[in-house]
C-alpha cells in the first residue's frame, strides 16, 4: 500500500498509509483540522535494454548503445562524404561558361 503525504492548513506534513482505492482524507484523523493531500512527481526507473546511457543501464548496455550511436555517426558522414564528391564529380563535367563579348 502506497503512503500518502498530507499537509496541515499550519504547514506542518503528516503521512498515511492507504489503499489506492480509498478516498483522500480531508481532516486530520488525530486532530481533526483540514488538511490536503501532497503530490508528488512518480519515481521511474527504466529497466531492459534499448535506454540512453545516463539512464539505469547495465555498463555493458551503455557501452554497446554508444559505440552504436557513433557506428550510426560514421555511416552519415560516409553518406556525406559520397554525396559531396559524386556533386564535385559533376560540377567539373559541367563545360566552363563562355565568357561574355567585349563591347567597345
Amino acid at each position: 500500500m502506497p503512503t500518502y503525504e498530507y499537509r496541515r492548513p499550519d504547514g506542518t506534513t503528516f503521512e498515511i498509509i492507504q489503499k489506492f482505492s480509498d478516498d483522500a482524507l480531508t481532516h486530520d484523523p488525530e486532530t481533526g483540522v483540514p488538511v490536503q493531500r501532497v503530490l508528488f512527481a512518480p519515481a521511474v526507473h527504466y529497466k531492459g535494454s534499448g535506454f540512453y546511457a545516463n539512464d539505469y543501464g547495465s555498463r555493458k548496455g551503455n557501452q554497446q548503445l554508444e559505440q552504436a550511436a557513433s557506428d550510426g555517426a560514421d555511416a552519415h558522414d560516409d553518406k556525406f562524404r559520397k554525396q559531396r564528391a559524386e556533386r564535385k564529380k559533376t560540377e567539373a563535367a559541367k563545360p566552363a561558361p563562355k565568357p561574355a563579348p567585349k563591347t567597345p
